[in-house]
């Protein structure tokens, strides 16, 4: 899908704030050290890292083709669940540990 008059809606908008989210980063941060085997410090990724992670992992050239991209918008979905379930043991794991 051509990016030209392409214009973000709701799931552009969170996207966005989900790669200004520093949570969200650092679950990008572990993720990736679980997957490469590798110890990546937090706080490694930015902003533009996350943005780039969830427009190649959704195959699209910008946020605002998610709201225009069914099968975007489902991995995006899916990428924004497993955070959500990450962020909920991240923060069980805190209380358990107060």
């Amino acid at each position: 899908m051509s990016t030209d008059n392409v214009k973000g809606g709701h799931l552009a908008r969170s996207a966005a704030m989900l790669c200004q989210d520093p949570e969200f980063r650092r679950y990008l941060d572990r993720a990736q050290s679980h997957k490469g085997g590798l110890h990546i410090p937090d706080g490694t990724h930015s902003e533009e890292d996350a943005r780039d992670l969830i427009l190649t992992a959704c195959s699209i050239g910008s946020r605002a083709e998610l709201d225009h991209n069914v099968q975007a918008a489902t991995k995006f979905r899916q990428i924004k669940a497993h955070f959500q379930r990450w962020k909920s043991r991240q923060d069980r794991r805190e209380v358990a540990n107060q």
